[in-house]
Protein backbone atom coordinates (compact mmCIF):
# COMPACT_ATOMS: atom_id res chain seq x y z
CA UNK A 1 0.00 0.00 0.00
CA UNK A 2 2.59 2.37 0.87
CA UNK A 3 4.39 1.77 -2.39
CA UNK A 4 1.63 2.82 -4.56
CA UNK A 5 1.18 6.14 -2.17
CA UNK A 6 4.74 6.65 -2.96
CA UNK A 7 3.92 5.99 -6.70
CA UNK A 8 0.95 7.85 -7.22
CA UNK A 9 2.28 11.25 -4.77
CA UNK A 10 3.92 12.63 -7.36
CA UNK A 11 1.26 12.08 -9.81
CA UNK A 12 -1.05 14.50 -7.50
CA UNK A 13 1.43 17.02 -7.11
CA UNK A 14 1.85 17.29 -11.11
CA UNK A 15 -1.96 17.48 -11.52
CA UNK A 16 -2.42 20.00 -8.67
CA UNK A 17 -0.08 22.16 -9.53
CA UNK A 18 -1.11 21.90 -13.29
CA UNK A 19 -4.62 23.05 -12.22
CA UNK A 20 -3.81 25.74 -9.43
CA UNK A 21 -1.53 27.34 -12.62
CA UNK A 22 -4.15 27.11 -14.99
CA UNK A 23 -6.53 28.41 -12.85
CA UNK A 24 -4.54 31.39 -12.14
CA UNK A 25 -4.30 31.64 -15.58
CA UNK A 26 -8.08 31.79 -16.24
CA UNK A 27 -8.57 34.28 -13.31
CA UNK A 28 -5.88 36.88 -14.47
CA UNK A 29 -7.11 38.11 -18.00
CA UNK A 30 -4.80 41.08 -18.31
CA UNK A 31 -2.27 39.98 -20.33
CA UNK A 32 1.25 40.21 -18.96
CA UNK A 33 4.92 38.87 -19.01
CA UNK A 34 4.54 36.70 -16.07
CA UNK A 35 0.78 35.34 -17.17
CA UNK A 36 1.80 35.05 -21.18
CA UNK A 37 5.30 33.60 -20.60
CA UNK A 38 5.83 31.27 -17.25
CA UNK A 39 2.20 30.38 -16.71
CA UNK A 40 2.07 28.57 -19.64
CA UNK A 41 5.56 27.09 -19.47
CA UNK A 42 4.94 26.02 -16.06
CA UNK A 43 1.54 24.32 -17.19
CA UNK A 44 3.38 22.70 -19.66
CA UNK A 45 6.07 21.30 -17.12
CA UNK A 46 2.89 19.74 -14.95
CA UNK A 47 1.02 17.99 -17.86
CA UNK A 48 4.17 16.53 -18.74
CA UNK A 49 5.62 15.31 -15.29
CA UNK A 50 1.77 14.25 -14.97
CA UNK A 51 1.68 11.55 -18.18
CA UNK A 52 5.58 10.80 -17.98
CA UNK A 53 5.19 9.74 -13.94
CA UNK A 54 1.95 8.09 -14.46
CA UNK A 55 3.58 5.86 -17.38
CA UNK A 56 6.14 5.03 -15.39
CA UNK A 57 4.41 3.90 -12.23
CA UNK A 58 1.93 2.12 -14.54
CA UNK A 59 4.97 0.12 -15.87
CA UNK A 60 6.47 0.14 -12.68
CA UNK A 61 2.86 -1.50 -11.21
CA UNK A 62 2.48 -4.31 -14.15
CA UNK A 63 6.22 -5.53 -13.88
CA UNK A 64 5.67 -5.86 -9.96
CA UNK A 65 2.51 -8.06 -10.70
CA UNK A 66 4.20 -10.01 -13.20
CA UNK A 67 7.01 -10.63 -11.03
CA UNK A 68 4.16 -11.78 -8.39
CA UNK A 69 2.45 -13.89 -10.19
CA UNK A 70 5.41 -15.64 -11.33
CA UNK A 71 6.55 -16.81 -8.04
CA UNK A 72 2.78 -17.63 -7.18
CA UNK A 73 3.04 -20.01 -10.22
CA UNK A 74 6.60 -21.58 -9.04
CA UNK A 75 4.73 -21.73 -5.58
CA UNK A 76 2.08 -23.34 -7.02
CA UNK A 77 4.39 -25.32 -9.46
CA UNK A 78 5.68 -27.21 -6.14
CA UNK A 79 2.68 -28.75 -4.86
CA UNK A 80 2.27 -30.67 -8.35
CA UNK A 81 3.41 -33.72 -6.65
CA UNK A 82 1.37 -34.19 -3.90
CA UNK A 83 -1.80 -32.66 -5.98
CA UNK A 84 -0.82 -35.39 -8.72
CA UNK A 85 -0.97 -38.09 -6.40
CA UNK A 86 -3.94 -37.55 -5.03
CA UNK A 87 -5.63 -36.57 -7.88
CA UNK A 88 -4.41 -40.67 -9.04
CA UNK A 89 -5.12 -42.02 -5.97
CA UNK A 90 -9.04 -40.51 -6.55
CA UNK A 91 -9.40 -40.90 -10.00
CA UNK A 92 -12.50 -42.62 -11.16
CA UNK A 93 -13.00 -45.29 -13.34
CA UNK A 94 -12.37 -44.70 -17.17
CA UNK A 95 -11.19 -40.93 -16.49
CA UNK A 96 -7.85 -39.60 -17.34
CA UNK A 97 -5.96 -37.74 -14.64
CA UNK A 98 -5.81 -33.87 -14.67
CA UNK A 99 -2.67 -32.22 -16.57
CA UNK A 100 0.06 -30.53 -14.65
CA UNK A 101 -0.91 -27.29 -15.86
CA UNK A 102 -4.68 -27.78 -14.08
CA UNK A 103 -3.37 -29.22 -11.03
CA UNK A 104 -0.54 -26.00 -11.30
CA UNK A 105 -2.83 -23.32 -12.16
CA UNK A 106 -6.24 -24.09 -12.35
CA UNK A 107 -8.42 -23.38 -8.61
CA UNK A 108 -10.88 -25.58 -9.77
CA UNK A 109 -8.91 -28.75 -9.83
CA UNK A 110 -7.86 -28.80 -6.56
CA UNK A 111 -12.04 -27.74 -5.51
CA UNK A 112 -12.68 -31.02 -7.46
CA UNK A 113 -10.03 -32.98 -5.79
CA UNK A 114 -11.61 -31.69 -1.95
CA UNK A 115 -15.27 -33.06 -3.36
CA UNK A 116 -14.21 -36.59 -4.48
CA UNK A 117 -11.82 -36.81 -1.17
CA UNK A 118 -14.68 -36.24 0.91
CA UNK A 119 -16.73 -38.47 -1.23
CA UNK A 120 -14.57 -41.09 -1.71
CA UNK A 121 -11.90 -43.42 0.99
CA UNK A 122 -8.41 -43.27 -0.45
CA UNK A 123 -6.82 -47.19 -0.55
CA UNK A 124 -3.69 -47.83 1.33
CA UNK A 125 -1.41 -48.21 -1.25
CA UNK A 126 -2.65 -44.64 -2.46
CA UNK A 127 -1.96 -43.70 1.29
CA UNK A 128 1.37 -44.99 1.22
CA UNK A 129 2.27 -43.08 -1.92
CA UNK A 130 0.99 -39.94 -1.03
CA UNK A 131 2.71 -40.14 2.49
CA UNK A 132 5.73 -41.27 0.69
CA UNK A 133 5.38 -38.00 -1.77
CA UNK A 134 4.39 -35.33 1.36
CA UNK A 135 7.48 -36.45 3.03
CA UNK A 136 9.93 -35.65 0.24
CA UNK A 137 7.94 -32.51 0.13
CA UNK A 138 7.93 -31.03 3.09
CA UNK A 139 11.62 -29.97 3.15
CA UNK A 140 10.95 -28.06 -0.40
CA UNK A 141 8.06 -26.35 0.83
CA UNK A 142 9.50 -25.40 3.93
CA UNK A 143 12.79 -23.92 2.04
CA UNK A 144 10.30 -21.97 0.00
CA UNK A 145 8.75 -20.00 2.76
CA UNK A 146 10.58 -16.93 1.99
CA UNK A 147 9.56 -16.55 -1.50
CA UNK A 148 6.03 -16.63 0.02
CA UNK A 149 6.55 -14.34 2.23
CA UNK A 150 7.56 -11.97 -1.25
CA UNK A 151 4.76 -12.06 -2.29
CA UNK A 152 2.35 -11.00 0.95
CA UNK A 153 1.99 -11.72 4.66
CA UNK A 154 -1.30 -13.55 3.91
CA UNK A 155 0.48 -15.54 1.47
CA UNK A 156 3.32 -16.51 3.82
CA UNK A 157 0.68 -17.00 6.41
CA UNK A 158 -0.98 -20.01 4.37
CA UNK A 159 2.18 -21.52 2.56
CA UNK A 160 3.03 -21.90 6.45
CA UNK A 161 -0.57 -23.64 6.50
CA UNK A 162 0.02 -25.92 3.43
CA UNK A 163 3.52 -26.79 4.54
CA UNK A 164 2.56 -28.10 7.76
CA UNK A 165 -0.46 -29.90 6.13
CA UNK A 166 2.15 -31.61 4.14
CA UNK A 167 3.75 -32.38 7.45
CA UNK A 168 1.00 -33.83 9.17
CA UNK A 169 -0.19 -36.62 5.94
CA UNK A 170 3.30 -37.66 5.92
CA UNK A 171 3.51 -37.92 10.03
CA UNK A 172 -0.43 -39.61 9.96
CA UNK A 173 -0.34 -43.20 11.52
CA UNK A 174 -4.22 -43.73 10.73
CA UNK A 175 -6.43 -43.20 7.34
CA UNK A 176 -8.39 -40.61 9.56
CA UNK A 177 -5.16 -38.56 9.66
CA UNK A 178 -4.19 -38.91 6.24
CA UNK A 179 -7.42 -38.20 5.14
CA UNK A 180 -8.25 -35.45 7.12
CA UNK A 181 -4.81 -34.13 6.58
CA UNK A 182 -5.20 -34.28 2.93
CA UNK A 183 -8.56 -32.35 3.03
CA UNK A 184 -6.90 -30.04 5.17
CA UNK A 185 -3.93 -29.26 2.58
CA UNK A 186 -6.44 -28.86 -0.41
CA UNK A 187 -9.04 -26.45 2.10
CA UNK A 188 -5.49 -24.33 2.49
CA UNK A 189 -4.57 -24.38 -1.27
CA UNK A 190 -7.89 -23.16 -2.23
CA UNK A 191 -7.21 -20.20 0.70
CA UNK A 192 -3.59 -19.66 -0.97
CA UNK A 193 -5.38 -19.62 -4.55
CA UNK A 194 -8.12 -17.31 -3.55
CA UNK A 195 -5.91 -14.45 -2.00
CA UNK A 196 -5.36 -11.37 -4.44
CA UNK A 197 -1.54 -10.30 -5.65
Amino acid sequence: MMNRLVLFAPLVLFGLGGIFLFAQLMRHGAPGTFEDNLIPELIGFCLEGFFLVGIFSLIQLRLARERKNELRLSLRGALREVLSHLDVALLEEFTEPATSAALEQDPRAVQALFVKLSNRQLELEDMRNLKKTAGVSFSILRDLIPVAANLSADHMRWWLAIADSVREIAEATSSIGVTTAAQRFLINVGEFDDLRL
